[in-house]
């Protein structure tokens, strides 16, 4: 596994010049069922490095008692990405579920930019915490137990879009619920663990797009996917679905990299009003 990192450099309008190399690229098919410290089948990583090689599936850190393999849980993910973030590893991060929400949702609850969304949030759906469902909150325990406002507060219809789902063939709202493919539950389960990582690790991670289109050299990124997009470019083998989807996630960014296409997904080509609403409602990397 071992390789140096693909080294591209982007051109801004300005003419600026930024280096977009990673040394390792992580593909995550994220999961928001039951709490965020039970093991699912449905949350897998896998991993790759430039230069060839295999592609990797991380293991959780723990083992059962025969030491044999576990599922991961939500928490060990966030908590593997925040080591490497700390030990100065400038990796690229897929994950599979919405960082964000439509910019309707903004105006109706008034929040102004990204890091207030995630405040925002986090106080109606604290789904980071131990034994917190998503359905607790959606069901009103959370507010019975007093560990939440009243459920209701903050939500949407099924209708309601973001654009760069709009710009992609399948990707379904964020706030529809209870039908195969949704990624209203993981979007809910995993934006917390957003808003953790940047507490803990923020000076070292660049959340795309929101805290820029261009990543600085100095940090490792971490960006939204929809593994529909490429998972049916490589052959599943013997890999589940959920393993397959983060299995492309990895192989597409690192190919990509070693193609020198990496690169052009850091801009897609947004009209200013477009980027204005993406840099508030987040976009899929690979979108164009």
């Amino acid at each position: 596994m071992a390789g140096r990192a693909i080294r591209q450099v982007l051109p801004t309008v300005a003419g600026e010049q930024v280096n977009v190399a990673f040394e390792l690229f992580i593909g995550i098919d994220y999961s928001g069922a039951e709490t965020p410290t039970s093991r699912l089948p449905g949350l897998q990583v896998y991993a790759a490095r430039p230069g060839g090689g295999e592609i990797e599936q991380w293991a959780s850190p723990t083992r059962s008692n025969n030491r044999q393999r576990v599922n991961w849980t939500r928490r060990e993910v966030a908590e593997r990405l925040r080591d490497e973030a700390k030990r100065g590893t400038r990796f690229l991060a897929g994950i599979d579920h919405a960082f964000s929400f439509p910019a309707a949702y903004f105006g109706r609850y008034g929040l102004g930019s990204w890091p207030d969304f995630l405040d925002d949030f986090t106080t109606h759906w604290p789904t980071h915490l131990d034994n917190v469902y998503v359905d607790f909150v959606r069901g009103g325990v959370l507010h019975e137990r007093g560990e939440a406002p009243p459920p209701g507060q903050r939500v949407g219809t099924s209708d309601e879009f973001r654009l760069t789902e709009r710009w992609s063939s399948s990707a379904k709202s964020v706030f529809l619920f209870d039908v195969n493919g949704s990624v209203a539950k993981s979007s809910h389960a995993g934006i917390p663990w957003l808003r953790w990582l940047r507490a803990e690790v923020g000076e070292h991670v660049h959340f795309w797009p929101f805290d820029g289109w261009l990543p600085p050299e100095d940090k490792a990124v971490i960006v939204e996917v929809y593994p529909s997009i490429f998972r049916n470019r490589y052959l599943r083998e013997e890999r589940s679905g959920d393993e397959q989807d983060a299995y492309a996630t990895a192989r597409w960014m690192v190919e990509m990299g070693a193609r020198g296409a990496l690169a052009g997904y850091f801009e897609p080509p947004l009209t200013a009003a477009e980027r204005a609403a993406a840099g508030l409602e987040g976009w899929i990397f690979g979108v164009r």
